[in-house]
């Protein structure tokens, strides 16, 4: 994997020392929410998958013509050899927000991206090697069954961090909602808390939550903040000392 992703990977899972003693600044949950109108950003802030279809990108591929670092290149093969399924974007440049170098990931193998989600690469293959190492051996594990489709709620998106002047993550392509998972046998398993009883479905996202930790320097999801209810927010953000929210 690139440098990133490799530093990631290799981190053990996320302990209580580890997590940040301050809450960490949160973007939105899947309620469209108002955010301050800044320039090249949008004032209504969908992380909802049926809403985000309302706010169609016009993606536009990659010129043939167009360098990219050997970072970049490497990248691209670490994504092929996980079996990700993604085109290449033209740069993406909003303001303050943008990626450099956009990939459009569909699919991560057989499993299904929906809708499709746009990412930096580093973002793309840290997810990648997630839901190939942790996410579906979770799931056969606790539910004898792969992984059909992801569905997420947000990937690069251009907007600041809820009550903060920060720019969001999701604005450097570097953050992604989940907000449920389909496995193989057609059991859809919601991100929302689940019921008293539902002990499975508990331990199963109480796994993704734990797992996430060891890839991601974010991982918020519900129980968290009211903002998170119903999806689980995945990052890369750099932080100083190497800190990382596991909550």
């Amino acid at each position: 994997m690139i440098a990133g992703g490799l530093a990631i990977a290799a981190i053990s899972a996320c302990t209580t020392g580890s997590v940040l003693s301050l809450e960490p600044a949160v973007d939105v949950g899947s309620q469209t929410s108002a955010v301050p109108n800044y320039a090249g950003m949008q004032r209504l802030v969908p992380s909802n998958p049926y809403m985000t279809a309302a706010y169609p990108r016009m993606d536009e591929p990659m010129a043939p013509t167009e360098q990219m670092p050997a970072s970049e290149a490497d990248c691209r093969q670490e994504l092929k050899r996980l079996g990700v399924v993604y085109t290449d974007l033209a740069p993406i440049r909003e303001g303050q927000c943008g990626i450099d170098y956009p990939v459009k990931i569909s699919a991560i193998g057989s499993i299904r991206m929906q809708p499709a989600a746009t990412l930096t690469c580093d973002m793309a293959a840290t997810f990648a090697g997630w839901a190939r190492n942790e996410l579906v051996p979770s799931a056969r594990w606790r539910y004898f069954s792969g992984v059909k489709t992801i569905r997420q709620g947000s990937s690069y998106s251009c907007r600041r961090i809820a009550g903060e002047g920060t720019l969001s993550e999701h604005g450097k392509g570097n953050a992604l909602d989940v907000m449920s998972i389909e496995l193989g046998n057609g059991k859809d398993i919601d991100v929302r808390k689940p019921g008293l009883f539902a002990f499975r479905t508990r331990g199963f996202l109480n796994t993704v939550r734990a797992d996430g930790c060891q890839y991601f320097t974010t991982v918020l999801g519900p129980g968290y903040n009211y903002d998170h209810r119903n999806h689980f927010h995945f990052d890369i953000k750099n932080r100083k000392n190497g800190y990382r929210a596991c909550r």
